[in-house]
This record gives C-alpha cells, sequence and structure tokens, in this order.
C-alpha cells in the first residue's frame, strides 16, 4: 500500500478536511490531494466523488472556496480533490508560464518531453488516485463520479467519457469543452502531445462524445459573464452541438451575470452535488 503523509486536517460539518501527499509512480513525483470525509464515513463506506480545478489551482482552491462540504456531509459523499500537476520536477521553465506546466496538467498523458517523464495527470487521477483512495479511505469502489471547473472541467468530461464503466456521472462549470478549436487546447495540446491531431482527438470531449454514450446526463453550467467564454476559450456550443448529433443526454444552463470565478461554483455546487447524489446514492 502507496504510504500517505498527512499534511493538516480539519473538523467540518462533523467530518473531517484533511490535506495529503504521497510519492506517485505514475507522475514520477510527489502528489498532493485533499480529502473531505462526511460524518457518516465513520461508520460505513460512502460514495465518492472526484473533483478536478482549472489552470493555476492546487488541491486547496476547490476545499476552502467552494463550500461543498455542507451539501457532501448532508449526503454522505466523501470529496476528493487532487492537484493539476506534478510540481517541482526540475523541467526547464516548468513555472515560467501560467498556463503551461506547473498547475496547468491539463488531465492527459504528455508523450513528447520533457513533459512525459512526469505529466501523466489522466492515467494519475483515473487509475492511481482511485486506486489510493479505495486502499486508504472507506469508499465504495463501485460508487464514483466526476466533476471540474475550466481546464478541470475538460478533465471531467474527458475521463468520464474515456470511462463510462467506473464514473456513474459527471459534471462541469465552465469546462473547456471542445479544446482542439480554442487556444488554450492547442498550445497544451502541443506542448503535451505533438502536432499529430488524432492524438488531440482522444482527449477532446466534443470528439470523444460523438462516440461514447454515457447512460446519466451530462450537467454543465456555462456563465454569461464569463470572460474565457466571450474570449471563446470554452465552446460549449461545440460540445451540445454534438451532443445532440448523437443523442447524448446534456443539460447545459446558460447563468446569466456569472463570471468564471469560485463565486460561481460557490452559487452552483450544491445543485451539482446533488446531481450526482442521484447516480450515487443507491
Amino acid at each position: 500500500m502507496t504510504s500517505l503523509k498527512l499534511k493538516s486536517e480539519y473538523r467540518c460539518f462533523d467530518g473531517t478536511v484533511a490535506y495529503y501527499s504521497h510519492s506517485s509512480a505514475t507522475c514520477n513525483c510527489e502528489m498532493n490531494f485533499a480529502v473531505y470525509l462526511p460524518p457518516q464515513a465513520q461508520l460505513q463506506p460512502v460514495p465518492v466523488l472526484y473533483y478536478l480545478s482549472g489552470l493555476t489551482c492546487n488541491e486547496q482552491n476547490f476545499i476552502t472556496k467552494a463550500g461543498a462540504q455542507r451539501t457532501a456531509a448532508e449526503l454522505g459523499i466523501i470529496l476528493v480533490a487532487p492537484d493539476t500537476s506534478p510540481r517541482n520536477t526540475g523541467i526547464p521553465d516548468e513555472d515560467k508560464e501560467w498556463d503551461l506546466g506547473s498547475g496547468a496538467g491539463f488531465y492527459v498523458d504528455a508523450v513528447q518531453t520533457p513533459w512525459s517523464e512526469y505529466y501523466q495527470m489522466y492515467s494519475y487521477i483515473t487509475k492511481e488516485l482511485p486506486e489510493l483512495i479505495a486502499a486508504n479511505f472507506p469508499v465504495k469502489a463501485d460508487r464514483q463520479s466526476i466533476m471540474g471547473h475550466s481546464m478541470g472541467g475538460h478533465g471531467a468530461l474527458i475521463c468520464a467519457l474515456k470511462n463510462p464503466q467506473q464514473y456513474l456521472s459527471v459534471s462541469a462549470f465552465a469546462p473547456i469543452a471542445a479544446p482542439m478549436q480554442c487556444p488554450w487546447g492547442e498550445k497544451l495540446f502541443t506542448a503535451y502531445l505533438g502536432n499529430d491531431k488524432q492524438e488531440w482527438a482522444k482527449y477532446d470531449a466534443t470528439e470523444l462524445v460523438k462516440s461514447t454514450h454515457l447512460d446519466s446526463t451530462i450537467l454543465i453550467d456555462q456563465g454569461t459573464a464569463d470572460q474565457f467564454y466571450q474570449q471563446q476559450q470554452l465552446l460549449p456550443e461545440q460540445f451540445q452541438q454534438a451532443c445532440d448529433l448523437v443523442g447524448q443526454q446534456l443539460n447545459l444552463r446558460y447563468q446569466e451575470g456569472y463570471d468564471h470565478s469560485y463565486f460561481t461554483i460557490s452559487s452552483l455546487i450544491t445543485d451539482h452535488i446533488q446531481h450526482h447524489a442521484a447516480y450515487l446514492i443507491e
């Protein structure tokens, strides 16, 4: 069993918020994550909901800003929030750009040097981390779902679409929904995956949904005052069109006046956790 290092722990809604680090074989470095254990976890195994954060974020942003613990405690759901990339790998200029390298793993398995030695975030999120959580916490391993914001919304969508038997439901706040068609996606895909567009398509939700059907309804919230939506970085309309084409159930909600911040996420987080609870809780 992989050894976990407890960094800090706090009482919260009769449960606990804790921050951990561990040595990751997948990412070849020390990785961090946060866990909220609801009070029900003291008595029995409970479902688990993963949250993937966006660019520049780490394992702390969601847990400290979203206000998700109250609803998770009421419903009896474990929350897991991993970091958004490997850190301190020694890759030259890893911290130079805010949207590449540290804090910008993009939830893909990099194949281009120098990133490929460490930046294996897709495999980390879908394989190593769930195995680690199942081995160390009272989770129902067959009752897991995933959600995320921005880059993490992209991550949640692709993880669910590529693993329809693993995740019972998926939701996203302002996801980068068609990365092959936006500047962020082009930059990050080129750096991590090279120039082969077929490799890019393996991590593009708008492309993946055309050949994968989820039994659950996908929930997406997009604020109309979101600067990145207005800059054509997120492109939920393209994802909507792809879902309509193949008959994938999608609840895409435009939230008037809301932006890209955690003020938006905290306003809507209860809806999202309740969305997942409908699939997670037997």
